[in-house]
């Protein structure tokens, strides 16, 4: 019944832009209180961080690789690390780790958690009713580094449930919690600055310009982590080359109830007849979309990995990666491998979605394809004639310059001392 009163809500949210204003003002309202009620009397704990990544969805990104560096370091021996997810029983192996906590996200602890901690580290938007006090700190980390506008940048907006308008509006409201803002490069500084408009809010200076924590991972795993992420998807006696397929949402496929979908434009008939042979597809939607593809019509060629945590882990098993405007291409750079760019809808995504930051047929790491044989042919070329060339190393050196696999450090320093 609660199922069936949010689809029909949503619904009529889509089409009334009235109506969801005063949905969401009514839900900010009930939950400012009960959240404001539960942390009654709890003061701020100076040596107590708190950790969440994409609300609480998985064990990743940059929060993972800042926490994972603190517990391993003697001098933060002292602190106590809580994290939010909204799954508590897949992550309660976190619970070996030393002074390490969790909460479920929404509930009374998970208040309480973000009431006591002095740090909030967290890589996505909070809920509005959340604020930090003048003794704490929100680092806010994102997950990536843009390439399509975003927030207070934005043009035109392909979306069924924001509005340009709602869409900077959110961003600016969003600006005001930010203590510090994490950025892999003076590309990323720039967009970061605009889209949620810190130069007008006088918050230009919060941005820690020192390389992307999670990246860290691509400059320290080992041949270990690569036998044990095959072992971990069944694939450890498997010969064949790996592509990672990681498609963004389209922010216009949008299912009341079930969230962002994702809409085959590959033909993956046509892919399974021509690649099966000699590789396998790893198949990551964005953590956006509800993944309703039939995975078991490619089974042994398809694989499904929209649920697996850490997409770094993905990487370095990777051989080829395949995505479309997803800012995924930016960190797996970093491992210099082939980068196939499927934009079968480019010109939509550019003039009527998000848009771009930057000439994506001039700087792009890779070719772009744009049907089902350019994007076969294309990835059969990668796979026996790739070469590091100069425009890839180009790339690197403007968005990648930073990555050293030290970031964590440099920011934990920032942030603590």
């Amino acid at each position: 019944m609660k199922d069936q009163l949010r689809r029909v809500i949503t619904n009529i949210s889509k089409k009334n832009v009235l109506l969801r204003k005063i949905v969401r003002k009514s839900l900010y309202i009930y939950r400012y209180i009960i959240h404001r009620i539960r942390i009654i009397g709890i003061k701020v704990e100076n040596n107590t961080l708190v950790f969440s990544t994409f609300n609480g969805k998985s064990y990743s990104c940059s929060p993972k690789a800042i926490y994972e560096y603190m517990i391993n370091q003697e001098e933060y021996k002292d602190y106590n690390f809580i994290w939010a997810f909204r799954d508590t029983e897949k992550y309660k192996e976190l619970l070996k780790n030393r002074n390490t906590t969790i909460v479920k996200t929404g509930s009374k602890e998970f208040s309480k958690a973000i009431a006591k901690s002095k740090y909030w580290i967290f890589n996505y938007k909070i809920g509005d009713q959340l604020s930090p006090k003048k003794n704490q700190i929100f680092l806010q980390c994102w997950h990536g580094t843009p390439l399509k506008r975003l927030g207070c940048d934005l043009a035109h907006f392909d979306n069924t449930l924001n509005t340009v308008k709602e869409m900077k509006k959110r961003y600016k409201v969003e600006a005001q919690k930010f203590d510090y803002f994490i950025s892999p490069s003076k590309y990323a500084t720039e967009k970061f600055i605009s889209a949620w408009n810190l130069k007008e809010i006088g918050k230009e200076s919060i941005i820690i310009e020192k390389g992307y924590p999670r990246n860290d991972f691509l400059y320290n795993y080992t041949d270990n982590n690569v036998k044990e992420v095959k072992r971990k998807l069944g694939l450890e006696n498997d010969k064949r080359k790996i592509i990672l397929y990681a498609p963004t949402y389209r922010a216009n496929q949008h299912t009341s109830g079930v969230g962002y979908t994702y809409k085959a434009e590959v033909d993956f008939d046509k892919l399974r007849k021509e690649l099966e042979k000699e590789y396998i597809i790893l198949f990551r939607p964005h953590y956006f979309v509800a993944n309703e593809f039939e995975f078991e019509k490619y089974k042994g060629f398809v694989y499904n990995v929209a649920d697996y945590d850490d997409i770094n882990e993905l990487y370095i098993i990777t051989d080829i990666l395949v995505t479309d405007y997803s800012s995924v291409f930016f960190d797996y750079a970093n491992l210099k491998r082939p980068i196939v760019f499927h934009m079968y809808d480019l010109e939509h995504y550019r003039d009527e979605s998000n848009g771009f930051y930057i000439d994506v047929e001039k700087e792009l790491p890779g070719r772009i394809t744009r049907t089902d044989n350019e994007l076969i042919e294309e990835i059969k070329r990668v796979s026996e004639d790739f070469i590091y060339d100069e425009q890839y190393n180009k790339f690197n050196k403007k968005y990648n310059y930073l990555e050293d696999g030290k970031a964590s450090k440099r920011v934990v320093e920032a942030i603590l001392k």
